[in-house]
């Protein structure tokens, strides 16, 4: 491994941790409205203070996906570079440029083959 390989490989586990964190925040954070709303007679319909609950969890959701897929493209990218394909282009199968994966760590595509 390279010291290329070394600090693509440093940042993909920082993100990793990154996201890891991120992810048991966001755990709290669902766990502290689920317990705030014990007890309450909510109506998320009528009740102003319901709509909020609701809106509040839906985002905390919604901010959980997005962690879940961060974590899967940073375990696929880590998974790439163990296998050896780390940085190549999985449509043209060229060389991915380095400042892209410095840019984007989780890049699968060379800038060409990026979706648009």
């Amino acid at each position: 491994m390279g010291t290329d390989d070394d600090e693509l490989r440093a940042r993909l586990l920082a993100l990793r941790a990154e996201a890891l964190e991120r992810a048991s925040g966001l755990g709290a954070a669902k766990s502290d409205l689920v317990e705030a709303s014990w007890g309450a007679n909510i109506d998320d319909e009528h009740d102003p203070e319901g709509q909020t609950i609701a809106f509040e969890r839906a985002q905390v959701d919604a901010l959980a996906s997005d962690v879940r897929q961060r974590l899967a493209d940073v375990d696929a990218a880590l998974d790439r570079l163990a296998a050896g394909t780390y940085g190549v282009c999985a449509v043209g199968g060229e060389p991915i440029d380095r400042e892209r994966l410095l840019a984007r760590p989780t890049a699968t595509t060379c800038v060409a083959h990026a979706p648009r």
